[in-house]
């Protein structure tokens, strides 16, 4: 089986290295996009996602107009874009929008081994801790 390949989509250089921290002590790649300009760069050159992190709040574009661009790329047909953000109150707003998924920031290292497994199995993770 080919190692997974994540997706980081935020703004946040923080955040994305935190997430990126806990990926690779799962031994899952990941391709970060820290500008949102560059979305389209990054979708033009990246191959094999198997699921994308997405932050609902960047500067010019929130992850709602980002989710609608994925969703309408081939490239990503069945890849499950789960929504990452502070914004735990969002959660049924992301929900409705089509997400297949939400994890509230912070993630909790102890927790995410298996939250990322689930995803990767294609479960759906539906969580604000």
């Amino acid at each position: 089986m080919s190692k997974a390949h994540v997706l980081i989509i935020d703004d946040n250089v923080k955040n994305v290295n935190v997430l990126a921290n806990l990926l690779d002590d799962e031994d899952i790649s990941h391709t970060e996009v820290t500008n949102p300009h560059r979305l389209e760069q990054t979708f033009e050159s990246i191959e094999g996602v198997n699921l994308v992190f997405l932050d609902l709040e960047m500067p010019g574009i929130d992850g709602y107009q980002v989710l609608a661009r994925i969703k309408s790329d081939e490239r990503f047909t069945g890849v499950p874009v789960i929504a990452y953000t502070v914004h735990v109150s969002e959660i049924h707003a992301a929900s409705q929008s089509g997400f297949d998924g939400f994890l509230g920031k912070p993630i909790d290292p102890d927790r995410f081994p298996d939250q990322i497994a689930r995803l990767l199995r294609g479960e759906a993770v539906w969580t604000t801790t």
